[in-house]
């Protein structure tokens, strides 16, 4: 399964994904998505993203899921 790296753009509800690019393997998908980055330093961190999934559709898909924040710890505040 390949590695994704994306752009993403919050619109309200729906997030804006830019495909900038797909690799087999993750070290080549991380200095890439290090690289845009440094490249943008005027957005987020955030906003550029790494997922692995079976095909374009599925990382598009796991992107857009609301994920509910984690539960702190007592011990974690």
């Amino acid at each position: 399964m390949p590695y994704f790296v994306y752009q993403i753009s919050e619109q309200m509800i729906v997030k804006d994904l830019d495909l900038l690019g797909e690799f087999e393997n993750f070290k080549e998908a991380k200095t890439f998505a290090k690289d845009k980055r440094a490249e943008t330093p005027e957005l987020p961190p955030e906003a550029t993203k790494v997922i692995f999934a079976e095909n374009r559709l599925d990382a598009e898909e796991k992107l857009q899921e609301q994920r509910e924040a984690p539960i702190m710890m007592e011990w974690e505040k």
